[in-house]
């Protein structure tokens, strides 16, 4: 009988002892990711997350104050370093690496949004990630070839597309619905009023001349010209919704004249007697503010009014916030920034217009971005989402979605209107 012979260094080993030694070098290791935990964990003071780790352990971050409460699966300890080296960059990046998941990712986004202030730099991209994406940042920066291309980059992405998930006034900015009804009250509706809002700032009357920058798909043009017999020029830098609008204010009776044209808004002609933006300026970035502003001032004539729609962040997070790129500015708006309110409000005092009636409606842009998210969940269940966009495309914008919603419930980031009288 053969006598039975050591294993050698030169065996092959065994699939076991393989699944061995990256158990055992995941517990050396867990305690370096449970050190990040333990800042994050310090800096909840809203909420709640219960968390199940790579190595076996759950955990319950938070849970001192009121505040969304969720859940994170951990599959991998490589989730936290790109949160804490990349910010929410990084842990979209995760997310799509599957090296994290939950069941419900938006009230995980509002618990962040909503400790932000607290949480400091945990959660912020840092050191050469944070350069990386600045610099990157910069070159998307929006002189006049620029802003074009970033433009066509967002919107350009077809009618279809979002023709399959928006509501039937073609409207990718927040709805205005009433509060007491707002979970029940349609998109259409709450969209409708939301023009309403605006024109009611506007002061318009038969004969008026209206001048929108970045006039999307027609949605505010259409309400103006059925409000009042009046005369409208639209601007856009994107062909696509060039296209679409001019067809639809083709096809509706409507009582006064409308162009629009394919033309940056620091190249426009005229004066008007009300201009009306609605979340165009976020598409600017803080460089040409004054830019914007400048224009609205030149194209009023004296007393015009103009009624601004804008995102903003939590003036205490503008800084940390505006020295890097966020996951949106990342991967869905190029050139993007959100506003810090006082600054912005400063620099149009500045420039001659006076600022009133500020009005802020963050939650009701909750409400909108939920409504799209199950248009869009539908669309796709239906095939009625253009072909050629891929699994990855659809996951991003599905969680791009989910982001933004749970930023606006957390409070962080708000949306708002106001009236601009140039003196």
């Amino acid at each position: 009988m053969n006598a039975i012979q050591p294993r050698t260094d030169r065996s092959p080993a065994r699939p076991g002892d393989a699944l061995g030694r990256k158990a055992a070098m995941a517990r050396l290791v867990a305690p370096l990711f449970h050190r990040i935990l333990d800042r994050i964990d310090a800096g909840l003071e809203k909420g709640a997350l219960e968390a199940w780790l790579p190595d076996g352990t759950t955990r319950i971050l938070g849970g001192r104050g009121q505040g969304p409460v969720c859940e994170v699966r951990v599959h991998r300890w490589r989730s936290l370093i790109r949160l804490v080296t990349a910010g929410s960059s990084g842990w979209y990046r995760a997310w799509a690496a599957h090296e994290w998941e939950s069941p419900d990712p938006v009230p995980l986004f509002d618990l962040f949004m909503r400790n932000a202030d607290t949480l400091g730099d945990v959660a912020r991209s840092s050191g050469l990630s944070r350069w990386v994406a600045k610099v990157l940042h910069s070159l998307r920066r929006n002189d006049r070839r620029g802003a074009r291309r970033n433009i066509e980059f967002h919107y350009d992405l077809g009618n279809d597309f979002y023709g399959a998930w928006l509501d039937e006034s073609m409207s990718y900015s927040s709805a205005l619905f009433n509060d007491a009804d707002r979970f029940h009250e349609s998109l259409e509706l709450a969209q409708q009023r939301k023009y309403e809002a605006i024109l009611s700032r506007l002061d318009l009357r038969n004969g008026s001349s209206l001048l929108e920058i970045g006039c999307g798909w027609g949605g505010l043009a259409l309400a103006a010209l059925d409000h009042a017999g009046i005369s409208y020029d639209g601007l856009t830098l994107s062909p696509s919704q060039k296209a679409l609008t001019q067809e639809r204010l083709s096809h509706a009776a409507l009582s006064g004249q409308a162009r629009i044209l394919l033309t940056d808004y620091r190249d426009a002609e005229g004066q008007y007697d009300a201009i009306a933006s609605v979340e165009m300026v976020e598409a600017v970035g803080q460089r040409y503010w004054p830019d914007y502003l400048a224009a609205i001032h030149r194209l009023l004539k004296p007393g015009g009014r103009a009624a601004i729609q804008y995102i903003c962040i939590e003036e205490t997070l503008f800084e940390r916030y505006a020295a890097s790129a966020d996951f949106i500015q990342s991967y869905i708006f190029p050139g993007g920034m959100l506003l810090s309110e006082s600054r912005f409000r400063a620099l149009a005092e500045a420039q001659g217009l006076e600022w009133h009636n500020p009005r802020h409606f963050g939650l009701h842009y909750a409400e909108t971005l939920r409504r799209w998210r199950e248009n869009f969940d539908a669309a796709l269940e239906a095939g009625r989402l253009p072909a050629h966009f891929d699994q990855r495309f659809v996951n991003l914008w599905r969680y791009y979605l989910m982001y933004c919603e749970g930023g606006f419930r957390g409070g962080g980031v708000d949306v708002a209107q106001v009236t601009l009288i140039k003196r």
